[in-house]
């Protein structure tokens, strides 16, 4: 993808991907912004899962929770974006081209996809099993599939450093 990596060599040599490639502490600073970011979105994310798959706060109503608990993800999802984004401007065409940011790439793509398919299918009669302490087969597959996607997203970003 030519285009791609051209837009990868410019953003590599912007000004701000230059201050946070030659900086002592800028790169680790955003890198512990992306963690607390990931530790909010994953963590949020993980209790509901948990949720879903009836090992974690079973009397909890799964709206109720959602409620209390997306809005900590979505805050968590912008950190994430934003470091992000500004990590990868530091080393835009080395990562662009790391089979680890790769694989990451995908499974936020799927993890983005399973949220619409959980929206739009599994949580369409959420009002007919919110309150039950073992939710249909349906709800539980959506818990583990979403669990397994953060997992293995949190691997691949963590083998980016070192593949």
């Amino acid at each position: 993808m030519p285009g791609l990596l051209a837009f990868c060599k410019w953003l590599e040599q912007t000004a701000v991907g230059a201050a946070i490639r030659e900086s002592l502490w800028l790169f680790p600073a955003i890198e512990t912004m992306h963690l607390l970011g990931m530790a909010a979105l994953v963590g949020t994310v993980g209790v509901l899962d948990l949720r879903l798959l009836g090992w974690l706060m079973r009397r909890e109503r799964v709206t109720e929770l959602a409620s209390r608990l997306l809005p900590w993800a979505w805050a968590g999802f912008a950190l994430q974006v934003i470091t992000g984004g500004l990590l990868f401007s530091s080393e835009a065409v080395k990562v662009y081209g790391n089979p680890a940011f790769r694989l990451k790439m995908l499974l936020i793509f799927l993890a983005g996809v399973h949220a619409l398919v959980f929206h739009w299918i599994v949580n369409r009669d959420v009002g007919s099993w919110d309150d039950r302490a073992v939710l249909p087969v349906k709800a539980r597959v959506s818990g583990l599939v979403s669990i397994l996607i953060w997992v293995g997203i949190v691997a691949a970003g963590r083998f980016i450093g070192f593949v």
